[in-house]
């Protein structure tokens, strides 16, 4: 409601508006002004119990039973589940019919996981009210063929733990998976071109390609090429992908070879920094989900290598039990270390083509883990910050 107010009260007073649609650009702001006393109130302060709904002539409310209990400061916020669903249909129907046709409507919530704690069934519940509310907008939207649209970012952690009616129908018919590097999608290498472009161009017209800055003439371990490289220390995510990248130019600018593209040596000196930024962005994710998963980090780092079978980590924990306070399972907690991509199981067979494969999480949300797995591999992008050696532990 507040965002939408905001492109709706500050309209373009070139742009026609029929009476109509004055009347409902009107109601709503009547309506959030008596109400918090500014066209744009602090929405933390929204349902405070201090604060009253004044709804005045601005909506048709049946106030029933509630009627006598209202005053010219207006209905109390403790009966504001009694009449809760009037104002919102008021709320939309304004909303809806004061849409200029010539216009497009984009409503953005994004960083809902800031605050983010999985035993707070309130946070739960505000963000299926909102995934609700956002699902019946657009169709009442679509319905009027107004150009509106209400889109929610949300991690697929968060999203997967909700619980409500409707999930499914939701989940399949009015969201999307955000992907990249994937057949069909835009690609990561895409994004980091426009950034370089706008970065390094000299002229309006000049267009900065990978290869304009990055060697790719020069092979990194493995036989990769360094677009490869990068991407596989990454969740495949834009952030980490630019952050990369950022390291490699800051190591790129120290290196005393002065190269004029970026070199292997350059990525290598860039990998402990983005490995230190990487685990802070994992601990930001999976802190509260598993408060465990610093110590399980010191199973793997005493395990000391890249990739380990079941025998080495039940080994392992063995000898740091003293680590955890109460009995831990070797099956449950790699399973949980998979949930958030930290580790990859080994798939004989591949993805039906023959090979074989280390399976990731963040490469597939729908994977999931299989409990007879028996070999492991950490994710590329902690090797250097948990100083794993990049081999397969050998057995004596």
């Amino acid at each position: 409601m507040l965002s939408l107010s905001k492109i709706l009260l500050n309209k373009d007073q070139s742009i026609p508006y029929d009476e109509n649609s004055l009347e409902k650009l009107s109601k709503i702001e009547s309506f959030i002004v008596d109400t918090y006393g500014t066209r744009d109130p602090d929405v933390t302060q929204i349902f405070t119990p201090s604060k009253k709904l004044k709804i005045k002539n601005n909506f048709q409310i049946d106030l029933g039973f509630i009627k006598d209990n209202i005053t010219s400061e207006g209905v109390p916020m403790d009966y504001l589940p009694t009449i809760i669903q009037e104002v919102n249909l008021n709320l939309s129907e304004c909303v809806i019919t004061s849409l200029n046709p010539s216009n497009e409507y984009h409503i953005l919530f994004d960083q809902l996981d800031l605050g983010f704690d999985p035993t707070n069934q309130e946070y739960y519940n505000r963000l299926i009210g909102l995934l609700l509310a956002a699902k019946e907008l657009n169709r009442v939207a679509k319905d009027n063929h107004e150009k509106m649209s209400i889109i929610i970012f949300l991690r697929d952690d968060i999203f997967n733990s909700l619980k409500f009616e409707d999930k499914n129908k939701l989940t399949q018919f009015a969201s999307t998976i955000i992907e990249w590097d994937v057949p069909g999608s835009h690609t990561l290498k895409e994004l980091i071109e426009k950034r370089l472009t706008e970065l390094l161009k000299e002229d309006d017209n000049e267009i900065i390609k990978w290869e304009n800055v990055f060697n790719e003439s020069q092979l990194m371990t493995g036989k990769q090429l360094k677009y490869n490289y990068i991407i596989d220390r990454t969740f495949l995510r834009p952030r980490d992908a630019i952050q990369f990248c950022n390291e490699v130019i800051k190591a790129h600018k120290l290196n005393e070879e002065k190269a004029l593209l970026v070199s292997n040596k350059d990525i290598n000196d860039a990998k402990v920094e983005y490995s230190k930024y990487f685990m802070a962005e994992l601990d930001d994710e999976i802190h509260k989900h598993l408060p465990i998963y610093e110590n399980l980090l010191e199973v793997i780092k005493s395990i000391g290598y890249h990739q380990f079978d079941m025998d080495d980590f039940d080994e392992a924990i063995k000898k740091k039990r003293f680590l955890f306070k109460e009995e831990i399972s070797s099956y449950e907690s790699l399973k949980n270390l998979y949930e958030f991509s930290i580790v990859g199981y080994y798939k004989a067979g591949g993805s039906g083509y023959g090979g074989s494969e280390y399976v990731f999480k963040y490469k597939n949300t729908r994977n999931q883990f299989e409990e007879g797995a028996r070999a492991y591999r950490v994710h590329p992008g902690l090797i250097d910050f948990l100083g794993l050696k990049r081999a397969t532990k050998s057995k004596e």
